[in-house]
């Protein structure tokens, strides 16, 4: 299995529970690693025989930046959603940072890992 990171999305959206983390944004750092097969572009050199790395993180920006969740778990699933669903990532390891969440700490946050088959069962589930 080939992988592909982009670590250290660093962004701002509305994420906590408290009155003033609904108030104001707050960072995020997302890291993402992606499976790939990556045998098609590494012979042939050509960016159409690859998964579209670009693509995906402009989506994830998007998202995040206008999303509203109350905690991190939701963040990183949202960014999983788009990874895997709207990417067609077959995997993805998505891990979400707070900095600053706690005192002491540089953050706290959370790692998930998706397949397809994670959010079929979502969409199942009544």
């Amino acid at each position: 299995m080939d992988l592909i990171t982009i670590e250290g999305l660093r962004l701002r959206c509305v994420i906590g529970c408290k009155p003033e983390e609904r108030r104001d944004r707050s960072d995020v750092v997302i890291d993402l690693t992606v499976a790939a097969d990556a045998t098609a572009a590494g012979n042939s050199d050509d960016l159409a025989d690859a998964w579209d790395y670009r693509a995906a993180a402009k989506a994830v920006i998007a998202d995040v930046e206008s999303s509203q969740c109350f905690t991190v778990e939701a963040l990183a699933v949202r960014v999983a959603r788009i990874v895997v669903c709207g990417q067609g990532a077959p995997w993805a390891r998505v891990r979400v940072r707070k900095p600053g969440a706690l005192r002491f700490a540089d953050s706290a946050g959370l790692v998930i890992e998706r397949t397809p088959a994670d959010f079929a069962k979502a969409e199942q589930t009544p």
